[in-house]
């Protein structure tokens, strides 16, 4: 049995931000931190006291997660950036409610004794001899203590207080891994029962010293169940302060997400029914337990499950039926083909989330070049007479203030010379486009064309494609190129609004122009003539598309969610020669562009040179932040290898940014999830001048002195194929519409299913308006709610053995 962990993080805005800046305005981001390891880094919105980032961030968590940070910075060119204030989190507060918290929170001072990471090893001792009781308490070992010194490394002493008495360990210099080994031994004074308080300092030759942590066991506790393993440090105990929002307030949506997982067994039944739904006959629809699953799926969480459920029937072989009978349901209760698809339904919902898992790479092959190049050219574009800044393109072109229509030329220019390119690469592009996806909209089309064959309809069945591939997954990925993972960065305000007029035109052209020219965007009307030169194309494209042979063969072989081949990531980073001998550390480090694929990690001079070098993915055993001590460089992984004789090795590489240090770190720890004998722990420092920097150890082959986090993951497109933990999340939807499920469908006794009554309901009548069809929901209903019974009853028997584990012990990588 397993368990899964994940944080779903949105960073809104910020509001009433103080002015950091001379200017008297602020240039804020901010920076999330889980247990106190950076996860995620908005942009920086540049002169704004109300920034609004909109970024959102989902983390895969080991399951001793603590605690959440956000902390807001204003960014300053020239020197160290300023702290504005931060927002902590508990995993007590996220899980308070279920719905997990979404409101305005005002920020914080930092406090620096407050500001704590870390854990200690200790073992204490109860002993009784002729002289009373003794204390025996064993301080063996800290690890990633927080740096208090400015060389990014502390002087760390643990002082241990039992009642009147305290006594002190060795101070352990420059680390952050101290090993103390060492024994303090305290006699009970009289008195009541004291409690044990160990803390941890930094020691420093001039001022006071800086506190590091402390962790305190109750006279129960020491009584009853003596501690004896590690232990995460706490601040002081002190109220918390209110700014009374004089540092602003950020705009915060956060959801944890927990489950236990079951061995695989337990929720085969359910999987079956859901198989089911999809490959029995036609018109049995209506009345599958997939049916009821849908009529019991709110909106607030119908995405979550969508995604849950496409990649359920990936793994299984069965996403081209599962989509297929999605959407004959939509197809069938939809009377105006004007409104087909057009609704957040779980049918739009599931297509949408099968595009995004299945498509991205192809995504990223059509549209990559030219968003990047509308980053780096940063050209000037506005069609809208009401936004052009007449004024800019003067200081940009130092030839006058130029007329709208000099404005509105160049802009059509500069658009048109975009979007050809992208509708180029889209038209020609069918044979690079994904055969899973080819087939699924073959299948839409056929749906499509038998419900609305009257002539007056011909162009609904392209615009059912059309709606998807253009206005739900490139139009959304030209916007934001950053939430499709082709850019890593958001856009600044001036290429922001020239992705939103590219975008548009996207989704012109997606709607086969029937929308041109109507509405309040007739500012757009320069562009219509390349738009509907464009629609033929389209057409002919989409014709071409669906003209696939083969089928998907249902329960066929499940198939990878990423096949091994495809490139997953790629790009320069730096990376350190071997063992090098005398180099200055800058100069140790060598550009180098990488590919990482679910085989191998590669690298070369450049993406043309055919000379690469590379690793196997297989081989694997950890993937690890390095600190920046180590070798005075920030942003700085460590990839831990293990040859065929079992000797390990080491590859440092360094990104740009903190950010693309994360999406690697993600990347490389999902691709090698499946290998054996990971490493428990290893060290975050570097072997150099004959020991290691974090620990101080002289051994090259000395044991790990930090965890490593190969559970913690950016959650994305990516992610491996999961059937327990998807079937496990479509269980906990089930169990939320249980209580509706009994009264629809077992417990209304006064329904009348009579051929009277259903005459009166009318359109408002069900699909299981017939007392036949009604039967066979109920019946589809009454198996779920055994299933649930079932998975309820497993679950109730495995929550003892959980209880009964005892927290972890010493490490012993």
């Amino acid at each position: 049995m397993a368990k899964s962990s994940s944080l779903n993080v949105r960073v809104v805005e910020g509001r009433a931000l103080p002015a950091k800046d001379v200017s008297g305005s602020s240039d804020p981001y901010c920076i999330v931190k889980v247990d106190d390891e950076v996860v995620a880094r908005t942009a920086t919105i540049w002169r704004s006291l109300s920034p609004f980032w909109g970024e959102e961030y989902t983390v895969h968590l080991p399951l001793d997660f603590h605690h959440l940070a956000f902390y807001v910075l204003d960014e300053d060119t020239v020197g160290h950036d300023d702290i504005i204030g931060k927002i902590s989190l508990s995993r007590e507060a996220i899980t308070a409610d279920p719905r997990g918290i979404d409101s305005w929170i005002n920020l914080s001072h930092v406090d620096p004794d407050a500001e704590v990471q870390g854990e200690i090893c200790l073992a204490v001792q109860m002993l009784e001899d002729v002289r009373g009781r003794c204390l025996r308490c064993h301080v063996l070992q800290a690890r990633d203590l927080a740096p208090r010194d400015i060389s990014g490394t502390s002087d760390p002493f643990a002082r241990v207080f039992w009642g009147s008495q305290s006594l002190e360990t060795s101070t352990i210099k420059k680390t952050r891994f101290p090993h103390w080994d060492e024994v303090l031994e305290l006699r009970e004074m009289p008195g009541p029962p004291s409690p044990l308080r160990v803390e941890l300092w930094d020691w420093d030759m001039v001022g006071k010293n800086d506190f590091l942590g402390m962790v305190e066991f109750p006279p129960q506790v020491l009584q009853q169940n003596p501690p004896n393993g590690w232990f995460h440090l706490l601040p002081f105990p002190r109220a918390e302060e209110d700014s009374g929002g004089s540092l602003g307030a950020l705009r915060l949506k956060v959801r944890l997400t927990e489950d236990r997982v079951l061995p695989s067994q337990y929720y085969q039944p359910l999987r079956e029914l859901l198989m089911e739904s999809v490959l029995g006959p036609a018109e049995e629809d209506a009345a599958s337990p997939l049916a009821v699953l849908e009529e019991l799926t709110s909106g607030d969480c119908r995405q979550e499950l969508a995604t849950k459920l496409v990649k359920l029937f990936l793994g299984q072989g069965l996403a081209g039926p599962f989509l297929d009978y999605l959407t004959r349901r939509e197809v069938a209760r939809t009377t105006d083909p004007n409104t087909l698809f057009r609704s957040n339904s779980l049918a739009s919902k599931s297509m949408e989330q099968f595009l995004k898992l299945v498509g991205m790479p192809y995504l990223h092959e059509v549209l990559r070049p030219v968003i990047n190049r509308v980053f780096e050219e940063k050209k000037y574009m506005e069609l809208d007479p009401c936004k052009m800044d007449l004024g800019r393109t003067r200081r940009i072109s130092f030839k006058g203030a130029p007329s709208e229509e000099h404005v509105r030329e160049a802009s059509l220019g500069l658009l048109t010379g975009y979007l050809g390119p992208i509708l180029d690469t889209i038209v020609g592009s069918v044979g690079r486009c994904p055969p899973a996806i080819r087939l699924a909209f073959k299948q839409l089309r056929q749906c499509v064309e038998e419900r609305f064959p009257q002539a007056e309809h011909k162009d609904v069945k392209n615009l059912a494609i059309s709606g998807f591939l253009f206005l739900r997954f490139f139009a959304p990925a030209i916007l934001t190129p950053k939430l499709f993972d082709l850019r890593d960065q958001h856009a600044d305000p001036q290429t922001r609004r020239s992705l939103l007029l590219l975008a548009k035109a996207v989704q012109s052209i997606g709607n086969l122009g029937q929308q041109l020219g109507q509405g309040k965007e007739l500012w757009m009307a320069p562009l219509h003539p390349f738009l509907l030169q464009s629609i033929s194309r389209v057409r002919d494209f989409l014709d071409q598309l669906v003209d696939v042979d083969g089928k998907e063969e249902p329960g066929g072989p499940g198939r990878a969610l990423v096949p091994p081949s495809v490139t997953v990531r790629e790009g320069y980073l730096l990376k350190r020669k071997e063992e090098p001998a005398g180099l200055a550390t800058r100069f140790a480090f060598k550009k180098r562009y990488f590919r990482l694929s679910g085989e191998m990690l590669s690298y070369s001079r450049s993406p043309e040179c055919q000379t690469r070098s590379s690793m196997p993915v297989s081989h694997i055993r950890a993937v690890e932040r390095v600190d920046e001590g180590a070798f005075q460089l920030p942003h700085v992984m460590q990839v831990v290898t293990q040859d065929g004789a079992g000797a390990l090795h080491t590859t440092y590489l360094q990104c740009k940014n903190v950010n693309e240090l994360n999406q690697w770190l993600s990347a490389l720890r999902k691709a090698s999830a499946p290998n054996p004998d990971k490493l428990a722990a290893w060290h975050p420092g570097a072997f150099r001048s004959a020991h290691w920097t974090c620990c101080l150890q002289a051994e090259r082959s000395a044991a790990g002195c930090s965890r490593t986090h190969s559970a913690v993951t950016l959650g994305d497109w990516s992610d491996p194929l999961d059937p327990d933990a998807e079937t496990q999340m479509v269980y906990r939807q089930l169990l939320l519409g249980r209580d509706r499920l009994r009264m629809k469908f077992l417990e209304d006794s006064t329904l009348d299913t009579t051929p009277e009554a259903d005459t009166e309901k009318g359109s408002s009548a069900t699909e299981a308006a017939c007392p036949a069809a009604l039967a066979h929901q109920r019946e589809a209903a009454a198996r779920l709610l055994e299933v649930l019974a079932d998975l309820d009853q497993a679950h109730e028997e495995f929550q003892p053995q959980e209880q009964r584990k005892v927290a972890p012990g010493p490490l012993r990588p």
